[in-house]
């Protein structure tokens, strides 16, 4: 295991064009980081410069306690899973595994006691004698992974490993992954455009938008605690919903007004959105945070009228594409709610639950 760190980190390519800009972060040993955000984010080259495939324009890469921008990629201790497996066709398993073992000079004991231990983790012991032709994308995935564990590195760098997967089998295969990390307790960062997979898999996410880091933090902290639309935007399925509206002052309240709506701020966000008064803010609330019919039915309860423009069943949920005149939002309902497209609701907000973020930075203000 090892701490990885990045201080100041940056990539330039020819032509001015930058990646990754003053990228600063902290791995423990042992933990599982993911760093997510949509392609052209800077992700894979921030993984790539810590493996050393790719040369760092700006600040330092530690693995352990070794500034390593200078080491090449063989002398780091770190082992890669790439997107498209990077088998060799006219090996078998066994030797695809064993291969990277052989180069350095280790005893055939000991390459067939470590290939033998990574197929009995990964259950592919029968298929040792096979090449890659004869496998299922799922299965040589799982030898890509086999090749790195009998490295033993101290640092484990998978880059989109599962993106060529069906739906079916990337959920089994994040799954043997995490299970993996918890057998092994070696240090691993994971590249991946889904943040579903981030939120499953990591301890921590990191967020990524041009180049820059938006946010670190766990799973749980970034979906009930975005730091800004972006974060809140990406993260979550379907997206949190957003409301152009104005803070206003009548009668000694704060309300969040909207052409069709107007919602009551709650009193421990006075402090923070007053002096936003008469300037227009964003308003977020997730889908499932909108659209309970025991919450519509309870006066008190601040409501927003909607037409019902879609119904999509999703089997243990639905999803309502709604519209207030000005504004279309989701809502994520109980399966059993019965409506109709053309009907208009009352729809319920949990505003403790919701969100007000800055029009023109778009950073979180409550």
């Amino acid at each position: 295991m090892a701490r990885v760190t990045l201080e100041g980190v940056g990539k330039i390519y020819p032509g001015n064009v930058r990646a990754v800009e003053n990228f600063n972060l902290e791995i423990d040993n042992g933990e599982f980081v993911v760093m997510v955000g949509p392609s052209g984010c800077g992700k894979s080259t921030t993984l790539r410069m810590v493996a050393g495939l790719e040369e760092i324009t700006e600040g330092t890469v530690r693995i352990g306690d070794r500034v390593v921008n200078d080491v090449p990629p063989k002398d780091r201790d770190i082992a890669m899973v790439f997107q498209n497996y990077a088998l060799y066709p006219h090996m078998t398993v066994y030797d695809n595994m064993a291969f990277g073992l052989k180069l350095r000079k280790f005893k055939k004991a000991e390459i067939d006691q470590r290939v033998r231990e990574a197929s009995e983790i990964l259950g592919i012991n029968e298929l040792l004698e096979r090449r890659p032709k004869a496998l299922s994308g799922g299965q040589r995935q799982r030898v890509a992974v086999g090749r790195a564990i009998v490295r033993k590195p101290a640092v484990f760098l998978f880059d989109e490993p599962l993106s060529n997967l069906d739906a079916k089998m990337r959920v089994q295969m994040r799954t043997e992954i995490s299970r993996l990390h918890t057998r092994l307790e070696t240090t691993m960062i994971y590249v991946t455009h889904d943040q579903v997979e981030a939120m499953t898999m990591g301890d921590r996410i990191v967020v990524m938008k041009d180049g820059f880091i938006q946010q670190v933090d766990a799973p749980t902290q970034l979906y009930d605690n975005p730091a800004n639309t972006f974060v809140a935007g990406f993260i979550g399925t379907p997206p949190m919903n957003f409301f152009d509206v104005v803070v206003v002052q009548q009668e000694g309240k704060l309300i969040l007004k909207e052409e069709t709506f107007a919602i009551e701020a709650p009193s421990a966000w006075r402090e923070k959105l007053a002096p936003y008064t008469d300037q227009k803010v964003i308003f977020g609330v997730r889908p499932e945070h909108v659209g309970s019919p025991t919450a519509e039915a309870t006066p008190d309860v601040p409501k927003m009228a909607a037409n019902v423009e879609v119904i999509e069943p999703m089997g243990s949920e639905t999803y309502l594409y709604l519209n207030t005149g000005h504004n279309d939002f989701i809502a994520r309902v109980d399966s059993h709610r019965r409506c109709s497209v053309g009907d208009q609701l009352q729809i319920a907000v949990m505003i403790d639950k919701a969100h007000v973020f800055d029009a023109v930075t778009k950073n979180v203000i409550v």
